[in-house]
């Protein structure tokens, strides 16, 4: 029971922590927080089911037409809920215009896809044992974000762009930086990240148009926790958020374990209001 227990709070917590990463993505290269992050997690279940147990179509076709299709989705959050917010005085608009654009998507869903929650297909032909496709997925698809961002963003020209634009956007433009194509590159690959979360948590999510509302509430908490922007902080939290929502389900279940996640999550932004492992902010005076 406990070896289950911390297998699918690990693999829950990656799911997670990946759509955290996502939303730092998005955010890095816009200094919006987007909420079409739980969305993005939720199209790529859907998609991939869609395309491999519903056409038929190959792994290896399915996987990655779920990841451009992630990534399409990211692009137009950036065309049509990003971009003319960015052109307004009041920018804080983008909390509408980004949650607006997510529940047309997860109504669209609904409509076309149907409420109910459909099986994800196995990709590998493995027998089931302790430890499950369905655990370690989600596992590697974390580990290689994870690492695939951390070479994007010191070995390539590329990363080091995004860093630029992240760190001071008015001062990567003046240097000559194509601001918005560097931009939506970030949401296209926010859109992948995102994809890639809802695609490998496929068996344990399902695909459920209804996942898009519950990855954008606890897919905020990592980034909540880890520090805005910091990747490694959303993948710590995240791994928590995971153990402890699992823990909870077991010890008390059902509406009583979100009331304890929500509670634990206050207190904590309460001792540390940045987060876990977020640095202090400095007041210069």
């Amino acid at each position: 029971m406990v070896e289950s227990i911390v297998l699918s709070g690990l693999a829950i917590g990656c799911i997670y922590a990946l759509i955290g990463i996502t939303y730092n993505v998005m955010f890095s290269a816009s200094r919006v927080f987007s909420f079409t992050a739980g969305t993005l997690g939720m199209a790529g279940g859907v998609l991939g089911s869609l395309f491999i147990a519903q056409m038929g179509l190959p792994f290896a076709a399915g996987f990655l037409l779920a990841l451009a299709g992630g990534a399409g989705l990211g692009i137009v959050t950036e065309i049509v809920a990003v971009r003319p917010v960015l052109k307004s005085l009041d920018q804080h608009l983008y909390v509408l215009s980004t949650l607006a654009l997510a529940l047309m998507v997860q109504q669209f869903t609904a409509i076309k896809w149907g409420t109910d929650a459909r099986p994800f297909p196995r990709l590998f032909d493995l027998a089931h044992g302790d430890f499950d496709q369905r655990f370690w997925l989600p596992m590697a698809a974390c580990a290689a974000v994870i690492v695939g961002l951390e070479l994007l963003y010191r070995r390539t020209l590329i990363g080091r762009a995004f860093l630029a634009i992240a760190e001071d956007t008015y001062a990567a433009r003046a240097l000559g930086l194509p601001e918005r194509s560097l931009r939506m590159t970030s949401f296209a690959l926010a859109g992948v990240i995102g994809a890639l979360a809802g695609f490998a948590g496929g068996e344990m999510l399902l695909a459920f148009f209804g996942n898009a509302p519950m990855l954008t509430f606890y897919g905020f908490i990592p980034v909540a926790l880890g520090g805005m922007g910091n990747n490694r902080g959303a993948v710590v939290a995240g791994l928590l958020l995971g153990l402890f929502q699992q823990a909870a389900n077991f010890l008390v279940g059902g509406i009583f374990a979100s009331v304890a996640v929500f509670t634990v999550f206050i207190i904590v932004l309460l001792i540390r209001p940045e987060g876990l492992v977020g640095a202090s902010l400095q007041r210069r005076v």
